[in-house]
């Protein structure tokens, strides 16, 4: 009788014990790279075969699992302010066509995480000069995405503070308006929002208060 593979039987169960472990450090200690959550999570178990270790989506779920069983009561609460953020600051930088991606956009986002914005232009410096002429401190970093399946290109990005919490923002050719870039966890084009999809969001949702 063949031994069950990694997909199923044992390895699967392997997986989700790291995948739970992995999303309470994701969580509870703000970590924020899958690869190096699930590598700690897996070092804590007592696992060290990197076959055993689980795919980003299945983070992802569990993740999800984790913050309705433990933070049910403050996640709307949390996601919300996390997304009135996002458009105040979408709204400063309208000029640049800005899209709202990640945690906050998906839903997942915690008390650690940042707002991440993508904007679109073809002069980077603009952006630069917004943020110094605003007299705006603010961290120069560069930021990897895959455009494609076969291309991974540095963009360069800026991360500053606003009201206890981080703005991540990565600049863009405008090109990319059109064709966004492929999600790290899914390799689908990576979700967008516009300020107006923004501000449907936080319609949904009452002030104080989670939705029903």
């Amino acid at each position: 009788m063949a031994k069950a593979g990694p997909s199923g039987g044992r390895g699967a169960e392997t997986r989700r014990r790291i995948a739970v472990e992995a999303a309470r450090l994701i969580s509870e200690g703000g970590m924020r790279d899958y690869r190096q959550a699930k590598l700690k999570a897996a070092a804590r178990l007592g696992i060290r075969e990197e076959t055993d270790l689980p795919r980003n989506d299945e983070i992802e779920q569990a993740l999800r699992e984790h913050q309705r069983l433990f933070h049910a009561g403050d996640h709307d609460a949390t996601l919300r302010r996390l997304r009135e953020t996002a458009r105040e600051a979408m709204r400063f930088l309208g000029a640049h066509e800005p899209r709202l991606v990640g945690a906050v956009l998906d839903g997942s986002a915690d008390a650690h995480s940042a707002v991440c914005l993508h904007l679109y232009t073809d002069q980077p410096h603009e952006v630069f000069e917004r943020m110094i002429g605003q007299g705006i401190a603010f961290e120069e970093q560069a930021r990897r995405l895959r455009v494609d399946r076969d291309t991974a290109k540095d963009f360069p990005a800026l991360v500053f503070g606003a009201g206890g919490t981080s703005i991540d923002l990565t600049v863009l050719p405008y090109d990319l308006l059109r064709q966004a870039p492929l999600d790290r966890i899914s390799g689908k084009p990576i979700q967008r929002a516009t300020l107006a999809a923004v501000e449907a969001l936080l319609a949904e949702t009452p002030a104080g208060g989670g939705a029903d």
